[in-house]
């Protein structure tokens, strides 16, 4: 069976490190420093076991909590392919109401109870098939093993579009970045969802007449890597686990392949923790570490998690069962990994009893792993439900004080000039290295004297078409140190704008489009700012949060600030709105009363003229 391609896990891998870079790992590496101190100063099983159940506390807060729910699986198989020694099921379940899994299991065609695997995807578009070589060698070898597409792979397509046969905004990644953006603004992760999916498929695993509920593995590659590092870590019915080509340090990381929503959470490092606080929460359990020798998860990180986990079981005499295997190529699981894992998986969960040499078996095509027809699942998407979690929680708060402003400008705020210099008023135009810099020749030409201010985190040139989640990974590492971009701008906006007031008699913000962010997030706390002239700005928060497409929404991410309130919160009568949008960058053909100006095929003169008399 051929494969898709991988897609592009770690959009940072392509993007330059840049000063923002630096400046927010040079934060995250003294916060790892600091928890390296605190990790070697634990020298007993009891300092052990409680550093566990600190850890856990705090892994449970970043992802924003676990989902109770545990209603019927209302599971069904919908197919049964008889396979030789083994049987391949196509089955589906709920991991919520309505919110459907679907997954292949393979089992041996004895009769029997077996012990069970659970095989995590990683970001593959093609989904569940993706694991079918491991899959059905662990069948044959006496597992019963379950394999389900994540959201936003295989059936589980958001945003699927019928004309032409796949999601309107691309490949998992992107799809997962459209949900993880919501549920950062709603208060939680989308890990939350991927590991309540891992869950319910425990759940139904376990329902399985097959099955030996006592003997619970779970192992993926990549993303499913990440999925195993989560399950393994915070569900007690895991008593094996191999993760490939996922575990490694935020020392190497943070800088670099920093992961995508489900990996990536808001003060993650700022809590004292990296990667290998999931294997220690799992001690003093069997833990296989796969790597590659040219991953971008490198083998130096990962030995950093592997020599940290073997001295944490140390302390309960285990530390043999802490293991890490390095296999030739880049990411994936080449033949070494992959016999590797069954040898693990044989050993503590068969007792040693079956050969771990891969076996030689035939692939079934994509399509007949297929649970539905037309290899769609029905039911709700990620988006329902996500914005379902933010409406049962939301309640109005003090949004403002969200935007902690005051505090240390970051020092990367670039600034130009331009206009006449006789000028008593200024404008302040933030260059969002979009579709500022037209605005800012005109203003400039009708004779406006401008300050034209770069604040850190915005592209060097317009952002490339068919791009949704936009500049997501300086918005994550900045979320994993426990600041946000956003209030970053915010703050260095107040500083280049302060010193003017003692020069300029009128001092004016313009922001186009999204970098209007910083100048609502900011003009609240300078009442001597006199106007602010947002154009083709999104409207409100709240129309992001129940689509399943949108873009550049990582640009006004402060966590949690959807469950308190919206960008109406910010506003003033001095603010002047034109051309207010959607999240897809429509304009919108409606007004709110008091807030939005809407002038068409005006002239930029008499634009100019209706922001002063405003």
């Amino acid at each position: 069976m051929k494969l898709w391609p991988l897609p592009l896990l770690f959009a940072g891998l392509l993007s330059a490190q840049t000063p923002l870079t630096d400046y927010i790992n040079a934060i995250g590496q003294k916060q790892l420093a600091a928890r390296k101190i605190a990790v070697a100063g634990i020298s007993n099983e009891h300092q052990a076991r409680q550093r566990m159940a600190d850890t856990r506390a705090k892994l449970i807060k970043t992802i924003g909590g676990l989902i109770s729910y545990r209603g019927p699986l209302n599971a069904a198989t919908a197919q049964s392919i008889d396979r030789g020694t083994y049987i391949v099921e196509n089955v589906h379940f709920e991991a919520l109401p309505n919110y459907i899994v679907t997954a292949n299991l393979y089992r041996p065609k004895a009769p029997g109870k077996y012990p069970a695997v659970l095989f995590s995807i990683g970001h593959w578009d093609l989904g569940k098939p993706a694991g079918q070589r491991i899959c059905a060698n662990l069948a044959a070898k006496g597992f019963v093993v379950l394999a389900y597409d994540p959201v936003g792979q295989g059936e589980r397509m958001q945003a699927f579009d019928a004309r032409y046969g796949r999601s309107l905004i691309g490949g998992s990644t992107e799809q997962h970045f459209m949900g993880g953006a919501q549920a950062v603004l709603a208060g939680e992760t989308l890990a939350r969802y991927f590991i309540n999916d891992s869950m319910r498929a425990i759940d139904y695993l376990v329902s399985r007449p097959e099955v030996d509920a006592t003997k619970i593995g779970a192992t993926g590659c990549s993303g499913g890597g990440t999925q195993t590092t989560y399950i393994a870590a915070l569900d007690e019915r895991v008593k094996v686990a191999a993760p490939a080509c996922y575990m490694n340090s935020f020392e190497m990381l943070l800088a670099g392949p920093t992961g995508d929503s489900e990996q990536s959470f808001p003060g993650f490092l700022a809590e004292g923790l990296d990667q290998s606080d999931w294997l220690m929460q799992f001690a003093p359990k069997p833990w296989l570490i796969s790597s590659t020798e040219q991953d971008f998860f490198t083998p130096a990180g990962a030995k950093i998690v592997h020599d940290q986990a073997r001295q944490f079981y140390s302390i309960f005499d285990r530390q043999s069962m802490v293991k890490w295997v390095v296999g030739p190529g880049g990411h994936g699981t080449p033949l070494v990994v992959r016999e590797a894992i069954y040898e693990w998986m044989i050993h503590w969960l068969k007792d040693g009893k079956a050969d771990p040499k891969e076996l030689d078996l035939p692939m079934l095509p994509a399509d007949q792993l297929c649970v539905y027809t037309k290899c769609l699942a029905p039911g709700r998407g990620l988006s329902e439900v996500i914005a379902e979690s933010w409406k049962r929680r939301a309640k109005p708060a003090d949004v403002k004080s969200m935007i902690k402003l005051g505090g240390q400008p970051t020092g990367l705020t670039q600034i130009t000039w331009a206009g006449p210099e006789n000028s008593d008023e200024l404008f302040v135009v933030i260059d969002d290295g979009r579709a500022a810099q037209r605005r800012a020749e005109v203003l400039a030409a009708l004779g406006c004297r401008l300050m034209i201010v770069r604040l850190p985190g915005y592209p060097a040139g317009p952002s490339s078409e068919g791009s949704y989640s936009g500049g997501w990974i300086d918005h994550e590492r900045a979320w994993l140190v426990g600041l946000n971009l956003p209030t970053m701008r915010a703050n260095d906006l107040l500083a280049a704008i302060r010193p003017q007031f003692d020069r300029y008699k009128k001092v004016y913000i313009h922001a186009w489009g999204l970098g209007g962010v910083a100048a609502l997030y900011a003009a609240h706390a300078e009442p001597r700012i006199a106007k602010i002239w947002l154009e083709r700005l999104p409207a409100a928060l709240a129309a992001a949060m129940e689509v399943p497409v949108h873009k550049h929404l990582h640009e006004a991410i402060v966590p949690g600030l959807a469950l308190a309130g919206d960008f109406k919160d910010f506003t003033d009568k001095r603010f002047f709105w034109v051309d207010a949008t959607d999240w897809n960058e429509n304009v919108l053909l409606r007004e709110v009363p008091g807030v939005y100006r809407r002038p068409f095929e005006q002239p930029d003169s008499d634009l100019l003229a209706a922001f002063r008399k405003h």
